[in-house]
């Protein structure tokens, strides 16, 4: 039977390893979100399989998410909780309700692809109630992180992720306005809005998940010591 010391020890691997599963979760995601974009990619493959890049990636961001909701604190916070720990948790429940809403919009885009019917726009339609969720979320993340002394996990937050993550969420909702449908045309408001507000975010998101391992390897290096 494992000693308590022994279980102390592997703790701190056991969180870095499930925290590393959550950036990569972000990273691919975002990676897809940006490559769905690209004009060259969507002529190449056709808007059935575009549609199809979007939602692998809307899968891969929920992934993420559901591993950050469970890590931070890993139930609601009560009233004894801090200020840190409190917005740290719903900024987490709040960026998966987006993710959960990015899965439906996409996968609404791809059946639509699949049975050839007419769509305002090919590979995804942003969410304008899952940006929102985004903005609400990094919002809540940047109070966290600026109390992150108070943290149950103080490197759970740091300023550049959160700075990063906000910088994508409000690049995803210039998206969401610009895949706004005009009624009286049926068409886009601005389909260059919604290409280029999704490139940036996707990449804001990805260099957040990049630097976050960066830093959850130097503290499996470091132990007890957080980067510069």
């Amino acid at each position: 039977m494992s000693t308590d010391h022994e279980r102390r020890r592997r703790a701190p691997r056991t969180r870095v390893m499930r925290l590393r599963r959550e950036s990569w979760g972000f990273a691919f995601g975002s990676v897809l979100f940006a490559v769905g974009v690209v004009p060259w990619y969507v002529d190449a493959v056709g808007p059935v399989w575009d549609a199809a890049t979007f939602f692998a990636g809307s899968i891969f961001f929920t992934l993420g998410g559901f591993i950050q909701l469970a890590l931070s604190g890993r139930r609601p916070p009560r009233r004894s909780s801090s200020t840190a720990d409190f917005a740290d948790w719903w900024s987490a429940a709040a960026q998966f309700v987006g993710t959960l809403l990015f899965n439906v919009s996409t996968a609404a885009v791809l059946i639509g692809a699949i049975r050839a019917t007419s769509t305002p726009s090919t590979g995804w339609t942003p969410d304008a109630w899952g940006s929102a969720a985004f903005l609400i979320a990094s919002v809540l993340a940047l109070v966290a992180a600026r109390r992150r002394h108070e943290l149950w996990d103080p490197d759970a937050r740091t300023a550049h992720g959160t700075w990063l993550n906000m910088a994508g969420s409000v690049a995803f909702g210039f998206s969401a306005v610009g895949a706004y449908v005009v009624p009286a045309t049926g068409t886009i408001y601005d389909p260059r809005w919604v290409n280029l507000g999704t490139f940036l975010g996707a990449v804001c998101f990805f260099v957040a998940a990049v630097l976050a391992r960066r830093s959850m390897e130097y503290e499996q290096d470091h132990p007890g010591l957080s980067p510069a």
